[in-house]
């Protein structure tokens, strides 16, 4: 979504109007309004882990002894009695590593209070017969932005960074629809 620009209230007649693109001698090129264009550079990574592992057992008998007499004295003990054992044994590991690297420019599209700012943007790229989309969107401090007016996305608070893919490549990587659905419903 583009930055929401607002126009500059009409001039009152003095020489100075802050509307017109004011910066404080001491303030500099960052990026502090809304429409200002800034660069995250992208630099996460991240690595999970986890091992899992469990055992269970449990055994049971049951005997019953048929009477010695009557129409269930046909029976044989040794043919009354049941026994079962049961144990379980299970382990699980899984690892995941991820990382993403990059530059994305956004603009600043809500300017709070207390300084900090809510920045916005994407970037869309068309490589060998695929499609290939960043979004990245957050709150970025202005104490945070370098001399460049970049910053790095491990600095953007409440960031939410997608990267997503449409193409050939994509579409090879999963499985198809009836695989899926024999996945769905194979015990094994």
């Amino acid at each position: 979504m583009p930055p929401v620009y607002v126009p500059p209230p009409p001039a009152n007649g003095s020489i100075f109007q802050a509307s017109q693109g004011y910066a404080a001698l001491v303030e500099g090129p960052r990026a502090r309004r809304v429409g200002d264009p800034l660069t995250i550079v992208l630099t996460e990574r991240t690595v999970a882990q986890k091992d899992v592992s469990s055992k269970s057992g449990r055994d049971g008998n049951i005997g019953l002894t048929p009477p010695s007499m009557g129409p269930l004295s046909l029976f044989d003990p040794a043919e009354a009695a049941a026994s079962g054992t049961q144990k379980f044994n299970g382990n699980g590991t899984a690892t995941q590593s991820n990382s993403l690297s990059g530059e994305v420019s956004v603009t600043v599209a809500e300017v709070f209070p207390n300084g900090t700012m809510m920045v916005r943007g994407q970037k869309r790229l068309t490589l060998n017969r695929g499609d290939e989309w960043v979004q990245i969107s957050g709150i970025v401090r202005i104490a945070d932005i370098d001399f460049n007016n970049r910053v790095l996305s491990t600095r953007v608070a409440d960031a939410r960074i997608t990267y997503t893919g449409r193409g050939d490549i994509q579409r090879q990587s999963r499985p198809g629809w009836l695989q899926r659905f024999f996945s769905l419903v194979s015990p094994f």
